[in-house]
């Protein structure tokens, strides 16, 4: 066998090369087969040794893995939270919006709603229960009711009783033959109330809702003058007084002017007033009236009206309230009156008798 020696580290055998290295513990390889357990133990030493660098890099990019997954998961939980806070407190922060708009919301309604609580306990007590109904062309609705259930005997001196039989006329005031028997719009049609119920024109909500308030309803304004401008009050007035008097006697010409507004008024009446113009005035009234505020139109219509504190406390127009006795049957206060006059053309008037009944100390009205 022969052996060439090329290098240091290597052998030449049978045609081939074998490479030898260089042990890492720096021990010197003598003989092949020493040298051979040497590198096995080297190889398995270094392989172990990879192992464990691998197994460390391993270890270190789990590690690393970890602590970036960790800061990932702490980052969401702390946006998350942030989030959380911020959504609560859009939350929160809609809710008292909402609350506070709801509240600003129901103030409002509130009142309106206690506001038609009071309108339909005022309806219940002035619309009476009827025993017929009778729809006017005019969209007046006149109830007739029992003459003893009008609202006059609410009052607590009459209530319980019943209506008296109107006495005879002072002689020489017996009703005119000129005048139709029918002169309103609810009873052109032939429709009449029964003996022993009044015709009744029924309030309905929205004429309240055109009052200023619901106690304000079928009321004048206060303090009304005899001169010819009061607050804002124009009229025309012809009087007599000095003497002791019990009634007055007028024909009135009806017209149907037209008022700008809703809360303007025009109207022609018969006006017994006693005591001054203070805290003591009485007064009887009746004529006719255009009142777009009271009524909702711009018809001619019948009215009545009395106080005896100077439009303070007391008193109404028609049967909105208590003091007023209704007999006839065939005439309804606050209805439309028809025909009216015209400029130029045919007039019509009605004529108007209020008297005092000495017996029974009882001022009576009647249309002639």
């Amino acid at each position: 066998m022969a052996l060439e020696m090329r290098n240091r580290f290597g052998v030449l055998m049978g045609g081939g090369e074998f490479v030898l290295r260089k042990p890492r513990n720096g021990n010197k390889c003598r003989r092949f087969d020493r040298c051979n357990t040497m590198r096995q133990t080297e190889t398995e030493s270094f392989s172990e040794e990879t192992r464990m660098i691998t197994r460390e890099r391993r270890r270190g990019r789990r590690r690393r893995r970890r602590s970036f997954f960790l800061d990932m998961i702490l980052l969401f939980r702390t946006c998350s939270s942030n989030i959380l806070f911020l959504s609560l407190l859009l939350l929160s922060s809609s809710v008292l919006s909402e609350n506070l708009s709801a509240r600003n919301q129901t103030l409002r309604p509130l009142e309106e709603l206690n506001k038609l609580k009071a309108i339909n306990q005022h309806l219940r007590k002035i619309n009476k229960p009827s025993v017929k109904t009778i729809h006017s062309p005019d969209g007046d609705i006149i109830d007739c009711v029992l003459s003893h259930h009008q609202p006059a005997f609410d009052h607590p001196r009459l209530r319980g009783q019943r209506p008296m039989d109107p006495p005879e006329r002072p002689r020489g005031h017996n009703r005119r033959g000129l005048r139709p028997k029918s002169f309103q719009l609810w009873g052109m049609e032939g429709e009449t109330c029964d003996e022993g119920t009044v015709p009744i024109r029924r309030t309905k909500a929205e004429d309240i809702l055109r009052a200023n308030s619901v106690s304000s309803f079928g009321k004048k304004l206060r303090h009304y003058r005899r001169d010819t401008s009061s607050n804002g009050h124009e009229h025309a007035v012809g009087y007599v007084s000095g003497e002791k008097y019990y009634g007055a006697k007028a024909s009135i010409n009806v017209w149907a002017p037209q008022v700008q507004n809703q809360y303007e008024f025009s109207l022609s009446q018969v006006w017994i007033i006693s005591g001054s113009f203070g805290n003591d005035l009485n007064t009887i009234e009746a004529g006719w009236q255009v009142s777009p505020e009271l009524y909702g139109d711009n018809y001619p219509r019948f009215f009545t009206y009395w106080t005896n504190d100077a439009y303070q406390a007391t008193g109404c127009y028609n049967l909105l309230c208590s003091g007023f006795v209704q007999t006839n049957s065939e005439i309804a206060i606050g209805a439309a009156i028809s025909p009216s006059s015209s400029y130029k053309g045919g007039q019509f008037d009605i004529t108007l008798l209020i008297w005092k009944y000495r017996k029974r100390k009882n001022n009576l009205l009647h249309m002639l």
